[in-house]
């Protein structure tokens, strides 16, 4: 499908169509270039300690020249070869798993001069890459909203960037869509309840970001991808964001991931007609974080089950 024509766009309302994990693997990199080609992704975020990254981000920038997208920076601490010691945070070369990683960020014992020596290796491999900073931030997992992850973060945007140059991907959730989603439950709880600190620091700051966030489940399978992303695109925020996995699998991405066939579900809806008719009939069109410039930021009392948003369709 061609890019949605631009008398089309202004009767819709922008929203931030970001796929995750560009870099993990060749099937995952490749397909979700010809999804941006094909005007269905707008956003896409790179891993930048894996091999695959240098490999085709040669690949993305020629994508991007010709189908504008804005690409940013997949922080990983978790599951993968660091590019750095990472001295007290990974283990025999290894980074540790979201499982080890979440109980001591909750007790403030992760070693921060780790986290930011590999944050920054991983913004200098993105830049020697693409020429260019980062669009915006985010991280595998959301390991970027955890306190200890948070901090050293938005310290290094504030001394790295110009002021309000670099977004962050907020992922702070509504608990009613939420709970009326009926998957990841838990999941999506726990990760809107943790970003509500990254959220505080972002305004504290000032650091652009988006309002309005989805697209987290469980990849079992049990609820029709397309009946998720429904889900997702109602009530999405005023500056919406989804972020989503396409990819096909080949065997690098099964040596390095466990997420395997649900990407190629992701895949296989997000090139097809009913996504672009989920779009349509949702009242929103892909685009970058430039096109929030203009909007400003929805008031929030400060507390992730807020349901204010709820409201705005």
């Amino acid at each position: 499908m061609n890019e949605q024509p631009s008398s089309d766009r202004r009767h819709t309302r922008p929203i931030i169509v970001c796929a995750d994990d560009y870099g993990i693997a060749p099937g995952v990199s490749e397909a979700i270039a010809g999804l941006i080609a094909a005007g269905r992704l707008s956003a896409t975020s790179c891993m930048t300690p894996l091999p695959d990254w240098k490999r085709h981000a040669g690949l993305l920038r020629q994508t991007v020249a010709a189908h504008p997208a804005d690409v940013g920076l997949h922080l990983t601490l978790t599951d993968h070869v660091p590019l750095t010691d990472a001295a007290g945070l990974a283990l025999a070369g290894r980074l540790p798993s979201m499982g080890r990683l979440l109980p001591r960020a909750l007790v403030r014992s992760l070693p921060r001069q780790a986290i930011r020596d590999e944050l920054r290796a991983q913004l200098d491999a993105f830049e020697d890459a693409w020429n260019a900073p980062p669009a915006y931030i985010d991280g595998h997992q959301h390991a970027h909203v955890l306190p200890g992850i948070r901090e050293v973060l938005v310290g290094e945007l504030l001394a790295r960037y110009p002021s309000g140059s670099v977004w962050v991907r907020d992922c702070r959730e509504p608990l009613a869509r939420c709970v009326r989603r009926r998957t990841a439950l838990p999941k999506a709880l726990l990760i809107s309840s943790l970003g509500l600190g990254l959220h505080r620091l972002l305004r504290r700051h000032g650091l652009p970001a988006n309002d309005g966030f989805a697209g987290l489940h469980d990849f079992s399978g049990r609820v029709p991808f397309r009946t998720l992303m429904q889900s997702f695109l109602a009530g999405s925020g005023p500056r919406p964001l989804v972020h989503v996995h396409p990819g096909r699998v080949d065997d690098e991405l099964r040596a390095c991931d466990v997420l395997t066939t649900p990407r190629e579900t992701e895949l296989a809806y997000l090139a097809s007609p009913e996504f672009a008719e989920d779009l349509a009939s949702a009242g929103l069109h892909p685009a970058r974080f430039a096109d929030f410039r203009h909007q400003e930021p929805a008031m929030s009392s400060g507390n992730p089950t807020d349901t204010g948003s709820e409201s705005i369709r």
